[in-house]
C-alpha cells in the first residue's frame, strides 16, 4: 500500500468516526455539562460579589460545587465523558473538518479547532480529577507552576508572554461575540426568526463577558511575572477575587457573572443547535 493510499485511508476513517451519531450524542451531552459548568461558574463569581465564602471562582470550583451535589459525581462524569468527546470531535475536526471553507480560513477554522481540542481535553482531565478528589486546585496548580517558572532562567519572559497569549485569546473572545461569528456553526434554518435574535444575543453577551474576564486574567498572569506577586497567576480565580478589592468591584463581578451565565447559556443552547 503506498503512503498516499494510507493517508487516503486515514482520512475516510476519521470522517467516519467525527460523522459516527454516537460521537456526535456524547459531544451534545458535552455542550450541556460544559453550559452547565459556566453557569454555576456564575454563580460562584456572585457569592464572591456578594462577600460570601466560596470555593474557587473557576471551573475547577464550580466542578467541585457540581461534585458536592446529591448524584454530583455522576454528572461530573457525564461532563467529563462529553467534553472528552467534544475534545475528540474537535480533534478530528482539526484534521478533516471544515471543509466547506476553503484557502486560510480553512487553515484558520482548523488551527481554532486545535485550540478547542485542547481546551476541551483540559477540562475533561480537570473534572476526572475532580471526580477522583484530587486535592490541589487548578488556581493553586496554576499559581504553583508560575512560581517555579519565575525561578527559572527566562521563566519570567515566558509567564509574560503566556499572559499577554491569554489576553490576546480574550480579546479573540471578544472579536468573535460581536461579530457574531458563531452564527456560521448553527443550524439557523432550524431556529425561528426570534430565536436567532435571542440566542445571537446570548451568544454575543457571552463570548464578550467571557472574553473580558480572560484578557484580564491574561493581563494579571503577566503583571505577576513583572512584579514576582504570583498570587496573581491563579487564573479566572484571581482575576475575580482582584475584582472584588476595587471600588467598583461589586458592578465589575456582576457584569462578569452575567458574561459567563451567557457563555454558559449558550452553551447549552449549542447542544441542540450546533452544526456537528
Amino acid at each position: 500500500m503506498t503512503t498516499n493510499a494510507a493517508t487516503d485511508q486515514a482520512r475516510v476513517a476519521a470522517v467516519r468516526v467525527a460523522e459516527h451519531p454516537v460521537l456526535e450524542a456524547l459531544a451534545r451531552i458535552g455542550f450541556v455539562g460544559y453550559g452547565v459548568v459556566h453557569l454555576l461558574v456564575a454563580w460562584l463569581v456572585l457569592q464572591i460579589a456578594l462577600g460570601r465564602p466560596a470555593p474557587d471562582g473557576d471551573q475547577a470550583g464550580a466542578l467541585r460545587t457540581l461534585a458536592g451535589q446529591p448524584f454530583g459525581r455522576v454528572a461530573v462524569i457525564a461532563v467529563a465523558v462529553g467534553l472528552a468527546a467534544m475534545a475528540l470531535w474537535q480533534g478530528l475536526e482539526a484534521l478533516v473538518g471544515h471543509r466547506a471553507d476553503r484557502g486560510w480560513i480553512r487553515t484558520g477554522e482548523r488551527l481554532l479547532s486545535v485550540g478547542r481540542a485542547a481546551l476541551y481535553g483540559y477540562f475533561a482531565v480537570l473534572a476526572a480529577k475532580v471526580v477522583r478528589d484530587a486535592g490541589t486546585s487548578a488556581a493553586e496548580s496554576q499559581q504553583a507552576m508560575t512560581a517555579r517558572l519565575l525561578a527559572t532562567s527566562g521563566g519570567r519572559v515566558l509567564v509574560v508572554a503566556l499572559g499577554l497569549a491569554i489576553a490576546a485569546a480574550g480579546a479573540g473572545l471578544v472579536w468573535y461575540g460581536a461579530t457574531r461569528h458563531f452564527d456560521k456553526h448553527l443550524d439557523l434554518g432550524r431556529m425561528s426568526a426570534p430565536a436567532r435574535r435571542l440566542i445571537g444575543r446570548i451568544g454575543t453577551v457571552g463570548y464578550v463577558g467571557k472574553g473580558v474576564a480572560y484578557g484580564i486574567a491574561g493581563l494579571l498572569l503577566a503583571s505577576a511575572a513583572v512584579t514576582y506577586d504570583v498570587d496573581r497567576a491563579r487564573g479566572l480565580d484571581a482575576t475575580v477575587r482582584e475584582l472584588a478589592t476595587r471600588p467598583y468591584g461589586t458592578i465589575a463581578l456582576w457584569a462578569v457573572s452575567l458574561g459567563v451565565a451567557g457563555f454558559g447559556a449558550f452553551g447549552i443552547l449549542q447542544a441542540r443547535y450546533r452544526r456537528i
